[in-house]
């Protein structure tokens, strides 16, 4: 059996990321979660509009991310679904998206998430937002 083999399965991809904001460098995170949430992601109950990264107390955090339980879970009314979920990266990578954050103006955001040999991962990007003019210049690019 080949150990290098990676078995990754996308769950949900933010394109709308990639049409509003210039990408300038990925992370791969994973992601703490309880036991209902796995099951929702299993199920692909997972958006992730209006999503982004904070770093608070030298943690990352992901706010805005809406995983709808699904309805066979015990105790329906008491789960939140868009609580706060800590990501897991390693110390000099949240030191790196802080600085980025802070001093350069640049937002952190999710683009992807997906199965990596059983673990839930996200794959996070520090970019800057394009303004509405950049837009219009990419759509007459893609339309010539």
């Amino acid at each position: 059996m080949n150990i290098n083999l990676i078995n990754k399965t996308i769950i949900l991809q933010n394109k709308k990321a990639l049409n509003e904001y210039y990408i300038e460098n990925i992370f791969e995170a994973g992601l703490l979660l309880t036991g209902w949430e796995l099951k929702s992601l299993r199920a692909g109950k997972l958006q992730i509009t209006n999503t982004y990264i904070i770093i608070k107390n030298k943690e990352a955090w992901l706010l805005g991310v809406n995983i709808c339980p699904i309805n066979t879970i015990y105790k329906y009314d008491l789960i939140k679904s868009n609580r706060i979920r800590k990501l897991l990266l390693h110390k000099k990578e949240i030191k790196t998206i802080h600085v980025m954050i802070k001093n350069k103006n640049y937002t952190c955001i999710p683009i992807k998430f997906y199965w990596k040999n059983n673990l839930v991962k996200c794959e996070i990007a520090i970019a800057k937002g394009k303004k509405i003019y950049d837009k219009r210049i990419i759509e007459k690019k893609k339309i010539f």
